[in-house]
């Protein structure tokens, strides 16, 4: 599998991986492919399906400006963005990689068809430009969750692959290699990663995801007020947190999970506002791994916590990358259950992982977590990644520890087995209707708005 921890796992920005990292990085690589840009007369970018119809709620409009402007998900500042797109809407000028300034105006420019969709993938997009001596390139990506984009036509193209010593493309490939090398999954992960970089690097790329990650919770914890996009939802988070910290007599023993819940929130709610997350292995499911991994290094007391993450997230890729490459991780493709789904199935493997479960009882606590989001939609309210989202993640982050104790009670035997609940992820979001996958067409999203303009 030509995939590493890193790809599972990237710093950027909220609230979208797919409507907001993908398009931000397809942006910037279609005038990159296409430089020198000083004979640039024109650039249009054009958005289909759903990133047509929930792109305003979901940033992609401001995404694909900024990669236009030679913006990156890791490195933009959040807090400079409204600046940034300020100045080109005023002068009505964007300054392509930084560098070149060509007209721009909304409508002309930047143009969402909301009844159309590209044939390959629901978060479609095709950028054009035009030069000084009217010739024109035009290319179209997509946008297929995670963060991760491929160009018109490219999955069909031979990619050269990575050796690795412990290749797979199932669970159960992955299992007998641990059966014939007696390798942990965390261990044969790490094994694949040093081919490409070294032990250190390997292990300072993790500390620095895992740093993201912590500083998101606490940030998120410590922030009141109310989330962008007009639906006047109020952060929570750090109010129900500061309550939960207030010392009192009636303590009940479920407490601890409901700070793991208000981790994920708070980490769910700086998504929403724009701020800087980790995609894992989306933005809407952002927070379920770091308030899994939060709860295991704090509250499981272990004896080598570094380690324990360390193996807790190369674990977690594991599942990722099973899911991504056998059914998908995007939610405009096969609803939440590939998000918030996903997530719970690698927060649980990893935390099997990191308290020393076998590869038998991570396999099962992965398993676990998706079977029990089987067929949850992608349905959010005004296009946001507000509601029902942010709640989705506390409950997601419970689950994982849930699906966990579940296997590490057990000995790794079980009826249902990964890949099998991986295809059958698979053929639920293919019967889904579109109207449940990221399109704000159905569910929540118009039963909630029709209820309250009923009110009115």
């Amino acid at each position: 599998m030509d995939m590493s921890v890193f790809d599972l796992f990237k710093i950027g920005v909220g609230p979208s991986s797919s409507h907001t990292v993908g398009p931000m990085v397809a942006a910037r690589r279609f005038l990159q492919d296409n430089a020198p840009l000083d004979d640039v007369t024109e650039v249009k970018a054009e958005l289909y399906g759903s990133l047509a119809l929930t792109g305003i709620g979901h940033a992609t409009d401001k995404a694909i400006l900024l990669g236009l402007m030679g913006e990156t998900p890791q490195d933009v500042a959040p807090t400079r963005i409204d600046a940034q797109l300020a100045e080109a809407e005023t002068s009505g000028q964007l300054n392509l990689l930084g560098r070149h300034a060509v007209p721009f105006k909304r409508g002309t420019h930047l143009i969402f068809h909301m009844a159309e969709s590209l044939p390959e993938h629901p978060n479609g997009m095709r950028f054009t430009l035009t030069r000084k001596d009217g010739g024109a390139v035009s290319k179209v990506y997509y946008s297929v969750g995670g963060g991760f984009i491929r160009e018109e036509g490219e999955e069909a193209a031979a990619v050269a692959s990575v050796s690795v010593p412990y290749p797979f493309a199932t669970m159960d490939e992955l299992l007998a290699h641990g059966v014939r090398s007696g390798l942990t999954i965390p261990q044969m992960l790490r094994a694949n990663e040093r081919v490409r970089i070294s032990d250190d690097e390997l292990d300072a790329g993790l500390d620095k995801i895992w740093r993201v990650m912590r500083d998101c919770i606490a940030h998120g914890l410590e922030t009141p007020g109310q989330l962008p996009g007009g639906l006047n939802v109020k952060r929570r988070a750090a109010g129900l947190w500061s309550q939960a910290r207030t010392p009192k007599t009636d303590s009940l023993p479920h407490d601890a999970m409901h700070q793991v819940s208000l981790y994920a929130m708070a980490v769910n709610e700086e998504n929403a506002a724009g701020g800087r997350v980790v995609t894992a292995p989306t933005n809407g499911a952002a927070g379920i791994i770091p308030a899994v991994l939060r709860y295991y290094a704090e509250d499981c007391k272990p004896s080598d916590p570094v380690s324990g993450v360390r193996d807790f997230m190369l674990t977690a890729a594991a599942i990722g990358m099973l899911c991504k490459r056998n059914a998908s991780i995007s939610g405009a493709e096969i609803g939440c259950q590939g998000e918030v789904g996903v997530a719970c199935a690698m927060a649980a493997a990893g935390l099997v992982a990191a308290l020393g479960g076998s590869n038998g009882q991570i396999e099962n606590a992965a398993e676990i977590g998706i079977e029990h989001h089987l067929g949850m939609t992608c349905d959010p309210i005004g296009g946001l990644v507000q509601i029902p989202c942010i709640e989705r993640n506390g409950m997601g982050a419970v689950k994982a520890i849930t699906a966990a104790s579940l296997a590490l009670k057990g000995d790794g035997t079980h009826f249902v087995s990964l890949d099998e609940v991986i295809e059958t992820m698979r053929q639920t979001g293919a019967d889904m209707q579109a109207k449940y996958k990221e399109t704000s067409l159905g569910g929540l999203a118009i039963h909630v708005i029709t209820v309250n303009h009923a009110a009115c």
